[in-house]
């Protein structure tokens, strides 16, 4: 009982400075980079404990990687010194990864570190981590079996910092994801069963981009229901944009991605909702099922 009780008191500052002492006890230490507020936070940290010389981030670039992640992810990197290094990634020409099971990321993951590994031993980096947080652990995410598998550290996961920790900790050191939404691959977007081509996923892209250009903020995901787009909007934005002018606005933006249909969600963005509808795990709330043939009318 002692334990957890004790785990619930470290505050965010206290595990960063632990993340600092195990990161100085690697000594160098790559890091899987996509410019989120995980991987960005653990990169700026490394770099303050090691030195830019004892760091290497790096980015896996795919199809299903966001352009405006990759942006991020340099920016980043240039405003806080961290040297990084770009690797491309083929995983959608995986016929296992296209496909697009409930076990997709585990592909995706398989495709990173099997690239990823060779580049950072080959510069002298023998421990390899990524920004998995302890939140993360809760949630159902295969592709982290394939890094567990090559031996791929989460430092994050392992001194229990939560996605709050992380956000706090990167304001606090002027880290501007801190505020930044969750942006998982765009693959994450098309429901399992859905085979990923590069057409859709440029279809989700080009979408979410011209949400965000009218003015659409926090979480947000365009679902790809084959013609229809099932647009997700985070809860205290949902109102604004369920009114007559900004649905017709909503929907505007996104069929010029090529959608012949748009529906907002009424529940508004839940992450993983892909995964509730595919019965991967239990709906937190009261019928996903029903929710979601409310929202994706069929036929």
């Amino acid at each position: 009982m002692a334990g957890p009780e004790v785990s619930s008191q470290v505050t965010a500052l206290e595990r960063e400075q632990a993340l600092v002492g195990w990161l100085r006890e690697q000594g160098r230490v790559a890091i899987g980079f996509s410019g989120g507020v995980d991987s960005a936070y653990l990169a700026c940290v490394a770099v303050d404990a090691l030195g830019p010389g004892s760091v290497l981030a790096i980015i896996g670039r795919s199809a299903s990687y966001p352009a405006e992640q990759w942006a991020t992810a340099r920016r980043v990197a240039d405003d806080f010194g961290v040297p990084v290094l770009e690797i491309d990634t083929d995983e959608i020409h995986d016929p296992r990864y296209a496909a697009n099971p409930v076990n997709r990321c585990y592909f995706c993951k398989t495709e990173l570190w099997t690239k990823l590994l060779p580049e950072a031993g080959a510069r002298g980096f023998a421990t390899v981590v990524d920004g998995t947080n302890a939140d993360d652990r809760g949630d159902y995410r295969p592709g982290a079996m394939a890094g567990r598998e090559r031996g791929v550290r989460s430092p994050l996961a392992e001194l229990g910092f939560t996605k709050a920790d992380i956000r706090a900790r990167s304001r606090a050191r002027g880290i501007p994801t801190w505020q930044q939404p969750s942006s998982p691959c765009l693959s994450s977007r098309l429901p399992y069963g859905t085979a990923v081509t590069i057409e859709r996923l440029r279809q989700v892209e080009v979408a979410e981009a011209e949400l965000r250009r009218l003015g659409v903020t926090g979480d947000l995901r365009v679902r790809h229901h084959g013609e229809t787009a099932r647009v997700e909007i985070a809860t205290r934005e949902l109102a604004r944009w369920q009114l007559a002018e900004g649905a017709e606005a909503v929907r505007r933006a996104v069929a010029a991605a090529g959608f012949a249909h748009v529906v907002i969600d009424p529940r508004g963005y839940r992450s993983g909702s892909l995964n509730v509808l595919a019965g991967v795990v239990p709906d937190a709330g009261d019928g996903a099922s029903s929710a979601a043939g409310a929202a994706v009318p069929r036929g």
